[in-house]
């Protein structure tokens, strides 16, 4: 199922780059459009990403209702740095996608992310939801993790520009970036703040607050 949509998702960019060549090299930033991002997604981000945001596949995070702000500094971090080095997100499938976005289409695209309606998720293991609450909520004093709430909000909805929202989002994800951003480097490292939580958590304990976190809403 992930080869098919990254090998769909791939040939829908090549198919439709002709078509952004003058919006690409535009001069000025216009005022974002959720209609023209509409049609970007419906051709490329939708294969994976779902047409209005909400995946179905847990390996892809759900966009719906995620702040533009946010979601276009992620795809900046995505595309390759001028001075060689890793960007700040490894991704290659998304690397290939956002370097091929201007700065106008990213816009465009967040925007109308932004304006979709997230569907609600749910937490699947009884045995952990004591221990992701305790974490979302209240962090882990002994090991100094500040509590998730403090930046993400009490029901996850983050705070536009600064922090994502987190609501509803797939637990097999959240723990996918909290794993990669304990790693750094090489993974994920446009987080120095998230860096030194996620590198403090457990296994356990990154798969506890995932899941609470997908109930969250």
């Amino acid at each position: 199922m992930n080869r098919m949509c990254r090998t769909w998702a791939v040939f829908q960019l090549a198919v439709v780059l002709s078509g952004w060549t003058v919006l690409g090299h535009a001069a000025e930033l216009e005022k974002p459009d959720a209609n023209r991002g509409k049609v970007i997604v419906t051709q490329v981000c939708a294969a994976c990403h779902g047409a209005d945001g909400n995946s179905a596949v847990d390996t892809y995070p759900k966009l719906a209702g995620q702040h533009a702000e946010y979601l276009a500094k992620q795809l900046r971090d995505f595309k390759a740095r001028a001075d060689a080095a890793q960007p700040s997100r490894n991704n290659a499938i998304m690397a290939g996608m956002a370097g091929a976005l201007s700065d106008q289409q990213i816009a465009d695209v967040t925007v109308y992310f932004a304006s979709q309606t997230p569907k609600p998720g749910y937490a699947h293991d009884r045995d952990t939801i004591a221990l992701g609450q305790k974490i979302y909520r209240g962090g882990i004093v002994e090991k100094s993790v500040p509590a998730c709430a403090a930046c993400h909000g009490p029901s996850g909805q983050g705070i536009p520009s600064q922090f994502p929202r987190l609501s509803g989002q797939w637990a097999t994800y959240t723990a996918s970036q909290l794993n990669a951003f304990s790693q750094g480097p090489g993974a994920r490292d446009n987080s120095p703040t998230m860096h030194a939580i996620a590198s403090r958590l457990s296994d356990n304990e990154i798969k506890a607050v995932s899941d609470y976190i997908s109930g969250l809403h």
